[in-house]
């Protein structure tokens, strides 16, 4: 049985209207897509991707967060 394993994305919308992902848990894991859902079909294919490395199949086995929370800090 394949294991469930919930993964933190980023999205931040770029200059030319582009929304760019990015899966933290693996180094170079990024993608981009016209819309938010192409985005996320996009990033999960460069997650099979990456999950063919054994680094980062074994990054995956060592991730276990207990709670993920995000902010944005105003920087002058």
């Amino acid at each position: 049985m394949k294991k469930h394993y919930q993964l933190p994305i980023l999205i931040e919308k770029d200059e030319d209207g582009f929304y760019v992902v990015e899966c933290p848990v693996f180094s170079g894991c990024y993608s981009q897509g016209k819309t938010i859902d192409e985005a996320l079909k996009n990033i999960r294919e460069v997650i099979d991707l990456c999950l063919e490395e054994k680094e980062n199949k074994e990054a995956l086995e060592d991730f276990h967060p207990q709670e993920l929370s995000f902010y944005t800090l105003s920087y002058a």
